[in-house]
């Protein structure tokens, strides 16, 4: 009787009509952007990382590619490309229900259909936002926490012998957060600095709430927003965020804080919206079939992203 949502009620109960759903979370379409111009049609996706070569290279030493009237041959440049193809699979789900179904849950004030389309929807966000963060080792993808292309650390350990922010000062976590991001900094080769990090709830709610010091006024969290490295170079504030998805996914189990510039040039994620197909009838049953498609995070220059683990 629960499936199709009839039960029998007291005359004398006061009942609540209302379908109180699962509570979900979802955050996915905060943290990505997604990769424009994919289609349905299209069956992977696919982009070109370039590396150059050059003799004569100008570096720290100097080296550079001079010339002179007794020059011979002049140095060239060599261009490799990398193509990096993912695959873009199709996902779908098919409410259904018969004629007879859909009169009954009409006549208790539950209609099946709206509620099965409700909740195939909230199905939908749920599967994007896993996909998006660490993707499905069921076909082998990853997301944007657990690329393998991301370099990972562990952050340092605090004056307390322990790693956690839990134990460390306003200081230490500060420190952990800027070496983190001159990290990314340095591996882009002073190119682009993160602007972005994400945090575990826990970790995020502890910064939120804890003081700097008992004689002051601010949290961690606003101390971290105006002392970072990237609020400097950036010249706009460092965003912050919680997301769920971090909380153990460092190494041994730790969390994992991650940070990021959030720009399609940089990391994104191809899918297909959620569309729906031809319904159909089968004998008394009524069929809506809707499909998507999702690819694999594609993480364009993975050296401006950066992992640190323990926190």
């Amino acid at each position: 009787m629960d499936s199709t949502l009839s039960y029998f009620i007291n005359q004398l109960d006061n009942f609540d009509p209302t379908l109180y759903q699962p509570l979900v979370s979802v955050s996915w379409g905060r943290d990505i952007d997604l990769r424009s111009g994919i289609t349905m049609s299209n069956e992977s996706t696919s982009f070109i990382r370039s590396s150059f070569g050059a003799p004569g290279t100008l570096n720290q030493t100097g080296n550079m590619p001079w010339i002179s009237a007794e020059t011979t041959a002049i140095p060239g440049v060599t261009v490799n490309g990398q193509r990096l193809v993912k695959p873009l699979r199709l996902l779908g789900r098919e409410p259904n229900y018969s004629s007879v179904e859909l009169q009954r849950s009409q006549l208790t004030g539950q209609p099946i259909d709206v509620q099965q389309l409700s909740a195939m929807n909230v199905l939908y966000q749920m599967n994007t936002d896993q996909m998006v963060y660490i993707g499905a080792t069921e076909v082998g993808a990853t997301g944007l926490l657990n690329s393998s292309e991301v370099t990972a650390a562990n952050v340092a350990a605090g004056a307390a012998g322990g790693t956690t922010w839990a134990t460390k000062t306003p200081d230490e976590i500060l420190a952990d957060v800027n070496t983190m991001l001159t990290a990314a900094w340095l591996a882009s080769g002073y190119a682009v600095c993160p602007g972005k990090i994400g945090l575990p709830p826990a970790n995020y709610s502890l910064i939120a709430t804890q003081k700097v010091s008992s004689a002051g006024d601010k949290s961690i969290l606003t101390y971290l927003m105006e002392n970072n490295i990237s609020k400097n170079i950036n010249t706009k504030p460092l965003e912050i965020v919680p997301i769920k998805w971090l909380t153990g996914r460092g190494d041994g189990g730790s969390n994992r804080m991650i940070c990021y510039t959030q720009d399609e040039s940089m990391v994104r994620f191809p899918m297909v919206p959620i569309r729906r197909e031809t319904a159909y009838y089968q004998g008394i049953k009524f069929f809506a079939p809707y499909i998507w498609a999702f690819g694999e995070m594609e993480v364009v220059y993975p050296e401006t992203l950066r992992y640190a683990d323990g926190i």
